[in-house]
């Protein structure tokens, strides 16, 4: 049997010895056994999953806020400010570990904004939240300014 078709359903069968055996044929330059297929699948993931990291974690970022700038709810103020930091530091790391993550995140903040502006709607649906982003939309801000400072 073709070690590279057997290497594929190893991949379907056992995907944590596949990762042990393909590290090994690549330390080893054995690359004509390599499961190709399947390693374009798993950087194809990875870039996918980083993206989707992204998408979430700014989603949660503009939720809290949204909550942090537009409800006046003094008692949840450290709370919400505390998950913007941890927010704003893990997407920094995303960043700084992936530059090209940047242009992204321009790309989708507009449709995360759509999904935080729901969430928050749905839990304060007494607070009036703007339907577009009213403050600095840039990266650098969006992940530095206490945009509640400046009411």
């Amino acid at each position: 049997m073709d070690s590279t078709l057997g290497n594929q359903k190893l991949y379907d069968r056992d995907f944590i010895e596949w990762c042990e055996v393909t590290v090994s044929q690549l330390k080893e330059r054995n690359f004509e056994h390599l499961d190709i297929e399947g390693l374009i699948e798993e950087i194809e993931g990875l870039a996918k999953r980083d993206k989707r990291e992204l998408k979430n974690r700014l989603t949660v970022l503009l939720a809290h806020l949204l909550k942090r700038i537009y409800v006046e709810s003094p008692e949840n103020f450290n709370g919400w400010e505390l998950t913007i930091r941890e927010q704003r530091r893990q997407i920094q790391g995303l960043l700084n570990d992936s530059p090209s993550l940047k242009p992204y995140l321009r790309e989708v903040l507009d449709t995360v904004y759509r999904d935080a502006l729901d969430d928050v709607r749905f839990e304060y649906q007494k607070t009036e939240f703007p339907d577009s982003w009213e403050l600095n939309f840039d990266s650098t801000a969006l992940l530095s300014e206490n945009y509640w400072e400046e009411q």
